[in-house]
């Protein structure tokens, strides 16, 4: 497909209309993130091909440009890139209720087993072992591989966005990392922006040039963020409050971390175990109990929150420590959405966007190899498993949570005692 086709078939779009929130939204907002929340395991690369394959490929809320435009902004931006993605999702298609509903209901399975398992209600001896796992995780290999296919099939369309993916991929297999990330995808967006500035199209952007309403509210959850980043210490050192100083801590973390719910790991055993709020192996038992379940590994925060302050109340202690976590990331893509969508109707934005989309690919497909792959695939009987479960994805369409259920019941099959 050539670039003139490409932009003609953008410039084209019907204009989408901005999401009112109504009853009928919200319920659908809440049914459709309560059930990947339930599904999604993998990990953040995969939760970014579920939440593709959800909303993408089955409910069509938008194209594959556009989710593109989201990663990339969540991938620049610190804390979860695929709860951001969440919250970005909820608030173009219901508002700023919407995204809470979204990011609520995604999380909250997750969360609720961590602080279960922070009560001893969940027991597990050996979760590497288990074959059920293993079978999760070899339907994540399938999900983030029709990832890579279908995005890239839609947005690497000439020689020149090929290479950039290809390119992406190479460097960051090469030398991993957030930072590299970043690199990858600022560098795609000036290539992006160097040799489609003069030809592409100006085409349709979901919910107009002004994307959700209210600029001031914006700006002021970006202020907001600054503030308590700056405030929090302080305020907790005053006060001698313990409840400040924990919300501080998970804040914090939250604020600083790129690259995903893992690197989040070190700041919080930082934070917590040298202040003797937990042993390091109850934070390693929680870590160890959270690579089981799904949704985003911040929900691990729920655990170390319950298992500081044990007790019938303690469940009170993970929501706190949830919020802590978590708020950074809604006031940033909060704040950041509504100019962005301004910003990305410019013809400029959207040439840069071209290339940093094609990078976006780029570091997905990186991410297929190295962890999801090699973490996940042992032996040719895995790949065959792998390549049966992306052919029934890709070929057969059939739904995401009956090829993770049906992963599941095949790796305890085979691998359970």
């Amino acid at each position: 497909m050539s670039d003139a086709t490409s932009s003609r078939g953008r410039e084209d779009e019907a204009p989408v209309e901005p999401h009112r929130p109504t009853a009928h939204s919200l319920l659908e907002v809440a049914g459709a993130f309560l059930r990947l929340g339930c599904l999604s395991f993998g990990g953040p690369i995969a939760h970014l091909g579920y939440l593709r394959a959800e909303f993408v490929e089955k409910r069509k809320w938008l194209d594959d440009a556009h989710y593109g435009d989201l990663v990339a902004l969540c991938q620049f931006l610190p804390g979860p890139a695929s709860s951001q993605v969440v919250f970005a999702l909820g608030m173009q298609r219901a508002g700023l209720l919407g995204a809470l509903i979204a990011s609520t209901c995604f999380t909250l399975p997750s969360a609720l087993l961590m602080i279960g398992f922070a009560y001893g209600v969940a027991r597990a001896s050996d979760l590497n072992g288990a074959g059920w796992l293993h079978g999760l995780k070899l339907a994540a290999v399938a999900v983030v591989a029709q990832a890579v296919w279908g995005m890239g099939k839609k947005l690497c369309t000439d020689r020149a966005r090929i290479s950039l993916c290809i390119g992406s991929a190479a460097v960051l297999l090469a030398m991993p990392g957030a930072i590299a990330q970043l690199g990858v995808i600022a560098f795609g967006g000036l290539v992006g922006w160097r040799l489609y500035r003069d030809t592409i199209a100006v085409g349709a952007v979901p919910g107009g040039t002004t994307g959700p309403r209210g600029h001031v509210p914006a700006a002021a959850a970006l202020i907001a963020f600054f503030a308590l980043l700056v405030a929090l210490p302080a305020l907790a050192s005053a006060t001698g409050s313990h409840h400040l100083a924990i919300f501080d801590s998970f804040y914090r973390s939250g604020s600083l971390v790129f690259g995903g719910g893992h690197v989040v790991l070190p700041l919080l055993r930082a934070e917590l175990v040298p202040r003797a709020w937990l042993t390091d192996d109850q934070f390693l038992a929680g870590y160890g109990a959270a690579q089981a379940l799904p949704g985003p590994m911040f929900a691990f925060s729920a655990y170390l929150g319950a298992a500081m302050s044990p007790g019938p109340t303690s469940w009170l202690n993970g929501l706190w420590c949830l919020l802590g976590i978590f708020l950074p990331a809604w006031l940033l893509i909060g704040g950041a959405l509504p100019f962005w969508h301004r910003l990305r109707a410019k013809r400029w934005a959207q040439a840069a966007l071209a290339g940093a989309n094609a990078a976006v690919v780029g570091v997905l497909l990186a991410a297929l190899y190295n962890p999801v792959f090699t973490e996940s695939v042992r032996g040719p009987r895995d790949v065959v498993a792998a390549l049966l479960a992306f052919g029934l994805l890709e070929h057969w369409k059939a739904p995401p949570w009956l090829v993770v259920a049906a992963s599941a019941a095949a790796g305890q099959w085979l691998l359970g005692a």
